[in-house]
């Protein structure tokens, strides 16, 4: 076994802190989420907890940009399987559904709703979101193929909201099979519409 360096120590605390309070965020919502429930939850001191992050709301703008890189990150990794056959817009769609659903979307989601109120955390999320928008954007775009930008802009939106209503809706009712056939509804009705 190697000994990780000082360095690689640090970026793996950083990286579980970070995996922690995303935890925390899916489990106790955002007013519930401490740095104590944060530090417990990793197995961390204080002490350490504050060399990485100098307050929560520095954790939590963290946090914010580690969700959304996981969320780019699963998304990008589909679409390079996906490529650009008769299909892939179909497995594009089903791998938006996965990045909008699960600990990091529901993570997000508290994310979103305390940031109605607290600016600070708001201006943490914007930034994140919209580099994963711009990703989403992007892998929709190379596999819908739709030449009119404003065409594009509101099938990519609509697919957006109606995922997220899906995964919102699945919090309180547990239906996958509904989802997956209001997501083939939507797929039959591009493919109408666009030939």
């Amino acid at each position: 076994m190697v000994a990780l360096t000082r360095r690689e120590q640090r970026e793996q605390t950083r990286e579980r802190l970070l995996d922690g309070a995303m935890m925390a965020l899916v489990e106790h919502g955002y007013a519930g989420t401490t740095t104590q429930r944060i530090q417990e939850r990793v197995g961390v001191s204080r002490g350490a907890l504050l060399h990485h992050f100098g307050s929560k709301a520095e954790l939590f703008a963290a946090a914010v940009h580690h969700i959304a890189d996981l969320r780019i990150e699963n998304i990008r990794a589909v679409a390079n399987l996906a490529g650009d056959g008769p299909d892939a817009l179909r497995k594009i769609a089903f791998a938006i559904h996965e990045a909008l659903s699960g600990p990091a979307f529901q993570a997000a989601m508290e994310l979103w709703t305390a940031s109605r109120t607290d600016h600070e955390l708001r201006a943490a999320l914007l930034p994140a979101e919209r580099r994963l928008g711009r990703a989403l954007r992007e892998v929709f775009d190379q596999a819908a193929r739709i030449d009119d930008p404003q065409t594009a802009r509101v099938e990519f939106e609509s697919l957006l909201a109606m995922l997220r209503g899906l995964e919102l809706v699945r919090l309180m009712r547990q239906d996958d099979a509904l989802a997956v056939a209001v997501i083939e509804q939507w797929l039959a009705r591009f493919d109408r519409e666009q030939h």
